[in-house]
C-alpha cells in the first residue's frame, strides 16, 4: 500500500507512516486508538489494514472534518472530541477497552499551522490564539497578563529560549501601550529581541513553541496519555509515539525506560531495590528517525523520532510526572511584574 493510498485526500502527509505501521502492526479484527486524529493519516492507514479505530482529537474542526470518513466505515471508525491524555476514560465511556494498539503523533498538526486564524504560526498574521480546542486562555491572554518572571520561565522551560529573560522584559515594556493580539506583533518583537544570523531558525520559533505548549498543557497531556495507554493496552498490545522536539521525546524515553526495567537495582554501597515487573518491552534500542528521503519530501519529518513498545501482563503503575522530567511552572499566574 502506498502512502498516498493510505492517506486518501488528507491535506497533509502523516510522518513516518511506514515505520508507524510496522511498529503498530494493525490487523483485521483488532481495535486501535489513534490519540491524535488530525487529518486522519494514521487512522486511514490502520483502517486499510482491516482494524477498527477509535480516533481522538481535541480540535473540534478535525473531528468535524472526519465525520464523512466515519460515516463511510460501517462502524469501524469512532471519532471522539477530547484530550488524548484521557484516552482511557474515552474508551471506558464507549465500552471499548482494552485495545490492541495506541498511536500518538505529538504536537501541532500541519492543518492547524496552515490556518492563520488559529494563531499557531508566525509565518502568516492571525489572532494570537494557539488553543487546540476553543476553550481556556489564549496565547494573547498569557502574553498580556502574566508576570515577567513567569513569561521568562515559560520561554525557557518550554522553548529552551536562551533570550527568555530579555524577551519577557520586552513584552512587559511594550504591552501596556499596545497589547499583543496578533501573531505578527509578537513575531516582530521576537525578531528585534532574539535576532539571529542567516540560516538560523526564525527568531520567533522557540517562543511560539513555548506558548503553544503552555496554553495547551501539552507535556502534562503527553505524560497522562502514556500512563493511560499503559492502562488500556492488552497483553501484547503495541504503543507507538512520534515526537518532534527534545522535550516530548525525553518524556517518552524516560517513561519507556522506567517501564521496561526488569531487574533490581542497587550497588555495593546500598542494598538492591525491588523494581515492579516491567509493563512494557521495548521493540528497539533507542528511537527511529525519518528516512532522508522522507525528510526531503516532508519537512515536518526532519525532527521526528519514533519510540515503540509492547505491553506485558504486569499491572499498570502510578504516574510520576517529576520522574519523567515534565517541567513545572510552579507560580506562573496572571499579574503584573
Amino acid at each position: 500500500m502506498t502512502l498516498a493510498a493510505a492517506t486518501g485526500s488528507a491535506p497533509h502527509i502523516p510522518v513516518m507512516l511506514d515505520e508507524v505501521l510496522a511498529s503498530l502492526a494493525p490487523a483485521a479484527g483488532e481495535t486501535h486508538l489513534d490519540g491524535t486524529f488530525g487529518a486522519g493519516g494514521y487512522t486511514r492507514a490502520i483502517l486499510a489494514r482491516g482494524a477498527s479505530v477509535i480516533a481522538v482529537d481535541r480540535d473540534p474542526t478535525a473531528i468535524a472534518a472526519g465525520r464523512a470518513l466515519e460515516a463511510g466505515m460501517a462502524g469501524r471508525l469512532t471519532l471522539v472530541q477530547g484530550r488524548f491524555g484521557e484516552l482511557d476514560e474515552h474508551l471506558e465511556a464507549l465500552g471499548r477497552a482494552p485495545v490492541d494498539g495506541v498511536v500518538l503523533d505529538i504536537g501541532v498538526s500541519s492543518m492547524q499551522l496552515d490556518r492563520a486564524e488559529r494563531g499557531f504560526s508566525f509565518r502568516a498574521d492571525g489572532p494570537l490564539d494557539m488553543r487546540m480546542a476553543a476553550d481556556g486562555p489564549t496565547a494573547a491572554d498569557v502574553v498580556n497578563t502574566y508576570a515577567e518572571r513567569d513569561l521568562a520561565r515559560i520561554f525557557w522551560l518550554y522553548g529552551e529560549e536562551k533570550r527568555a529573560n530579555a524577551l519577557a522584559r520586552a513584552i512587559i515594556q511594550d504591552r501596556d501601550a499596545t497589547p499583543f493580539n496578533t501573531t505578527r506583533a509578537l513575531a516582530e518583537l521576537c525578531g528585534r529581541v532574539v535576532g539571529g544570523r542567516p540560516g538560523d531558525i526564525h527568531p520567533a520559533t522557540r517562543a511560539f513553541q513555548a506558548l503553544r505548549i503552555h496554553v495547551n498543557g501539552e507535556l502534562d497531556e503527553l505524560a497522562d496519555a502514556l500512563a493511560a495507554a499503559e492502562r488500556v493496552l492488552v497483553d501484547g498490545g503495541r504503543l507507538v509515539v512520534v515526537t518532534f522536539h527534545s522535550l516530548e521525546d525525553r518524556i517518552v524515553k524516560r517513561f519507556l525506560a522506567d517501564r521496561a526495567k526488569d531487574r533490581a537495582g542497587g550497588s555495593r554501597h546500598a542494598p538492591e531495590t525491588d523494581i515492579p515487573a516491567p509493563t512494557f518491552r521495548l521493540t528497539a534500542k533507542g528511537s527511529l528517525a525519518a528516512s532522508d528521503a522522507e525528510a526531503r519530501v516532508n519537512p515536518r519529518a526532519r525532527s521526528a523520532k519514533l519510540r515503540a513498545a509492547i505491553r506485558t501482563d504486569a499491572p499498570a503503575r502510578r504516574l510520576d510526572r517529576a520522574a519523567l522530567g515534565v517541567p513545572e511552572l510552579h507560580q506562573a499566574r496572571p499579574g503584573r511584574a
